[in-house]
Parts: C-alpha cells; structure tokens; sequence
C-alpha cells in the first residue's frame, strides 16, 4: 500500500493532484491523505506525473509525500477499519 500526503498552498494545483489521485485509484483517507495500492506501475505513474506535471508548479512550501508501507503492519482505527472490510448488500 502507498500513502500519499501533500499540501499544495494552490487550490487549483491542489485540486489537480487530488483529481490526478482519484484516477489512479485512490481512496481519500484524510483531506490531503490518500491510500493507493502498491505496484511498480502505479509508483511509477505517480512519480512520473508528480515530477513532470505537477512540482514545476509548486511554491516553496509545497510538498508531496509517497510512503510505501505494509498493509498488514499499518494499524487502522475509526473509519480507516471499513475500507478493508467487504460488504454484502441485499436487495
């Protein structure tokens, strides 16, 4: 899994990058926080676009963070617990 965290001072950039997220897949888990998950193709993807697209346009306080953690290490409370939990709907 990758965690990915930024903070973008422009809101047009910052709409850009989390837009640019979602279309990779990935899941909002906080404001600027996103859940991704991991493959050499979608890390690459994302460094590709951050660094081609987006940081020539970043301020001097911008930044972006990509971890890549252990999905089985990372501990999860509140909300966070659902979004690994399968749900079955009956109509």
């Amino acid at each position: 899994m990758l965690v990915v965290s930024y903070d973008i001072s422009d809101d047009k950039l910052r709409r850009r990058f989390s837009k640019m997220l979602i279309k990779q897949g990935a899941i909002r888990l906080q404001y600027s926080v996103f859940e991704v998950n991991n493959s050499t193709r979608i890390l690459d993807i994302l460094k590709t676009k951050v660094e081609t697209i987006f940081s020539k346009d970043f301020g001097g306080g911008d930044s972006v963070f990509i971890f890549e953690t252990d999905e089985k290490k990372a501990i999860k409370y509140g909300n966070a617990i659902h979004r690994d939990q399968d749900f079955l709907f009956f109509t």
